[in-house]
């Protein structure tokens, strides 16, 4: 039998946001109903300041899938776009006091849900990554992009923990060779993801997502994006993405970054990019 935290427990049996978000501007769709869970997230954003004012989910899944979702909803109300943006499948978990490790993937679902929804607000469409070769898992329609994201965010090296955060292979099996070959060809690219795992309760935590939500608008303004994978002491990893991947200029923006750090927790901080 698998433990479920009291925290878990509550927002299954009296979840939070559970409705229809009336002239709801942000949704974001993911899952099928046809291979397990499926999310539709609502949010009402607004226009001005991107805050967003109120937020609601239709889950088709199990009690972790709702309790996901519920606390996805609380994490990210009276928040900023920007800042919802930072929100990670782990910091889902954490609020829930822990998921069981085969129910992670139902914290991922939430994590990706907004990431449509974000999109959808913005009138950007997600790039479609289930081009020829791309789709890893038929029976949960997993593709390499998901996984890709769920192994830079948790740190993720094993067939069965990519299995448990994404559910991809939990069906048939017949796509595990295809996963670990994925999964050793992001490692090989990203050596440092293995320990890259988002550490919330970090004390200087909301220093720096403050001064990453600061500082993305002028990457994204030139074609890049940074997200925050974790913080560890006196450690802040990133992600680059987009024009920032090898750019000339990286070094300078992790400069950046790590000089507004120390000037907001009056310590050292060193800034590396995964």
């Amino acid at each position: 039998m698998w433990n479920y935290s009291e925290k878990v427990k509550d927002h299954f049996f009296n979840p939070r946001n559970a409705r229809v978000v009336d002239n709801a501007n942000a949704v974001g769709d993911v899952g099928s109903l046809s291979c397990g869970d499926a999310l539709r997230l609502m949010l009402r954003v607004d226009p001005q300041s991107e805050t967003i004012l109120e937020a609601g989910f239709q889950t088709f899944g199990c009690g972790s899938a709702i309790a996901s979702s519920s606390a996805l909803t609380e994490l990210i109300i009276g928040r900023t776009l920007a800042q919802a943006e930072q929100v990670t499948n782990q910091q889902i978990a954490d609020y829930l006091d822990g998921l069981p490790p085969q129910k992670m993937h139902c914290s991922v679902m939430g994590q990706e849900a907004l990431r449509a929804a974000i999109a959808h607000y913005r009138g950007e469409t997600l790039i479609d990554e289930h081009e020829e070769g791309a789709l890893i898992c038929k029976c949960f329609g997993v593709d390499e992009g998901q996984i890709r994201r769920a192994v830079l965010s948790n740190g993720l090296t094993t067939l069965e923990e990519v299995i448990n955060y994404t559910k991809a292979g939990g069906g048939c099996t017949a796509c595990h060779e295809k996963i670990e070959l994925a999964l050793a060809d992001i490692l090989a690219q990203h050596p440092q993801a293995a320990t890259a795992i988002v550490t919330e309760n970090d004390p200087h935590w909301q220093e720096v997502v403050d001064a990453i939500t600061e500082l993305r608008p002028h990457i994204q303004a030139d074609g890049g994006d940074m997200s925050l994978l974790s913080v560890n002491n006196h450690t802040v990893t990133v992600s680059l993405s987009g024009s920032c991947s090898g750019c000339m200029m990286t070094d300078m923006t992790l400069a950046w970054l790590q000089q507004k750090l120390m000037e907001r927790t009056g310590c050292y901080m060193d800034v590396v990019a995964a």
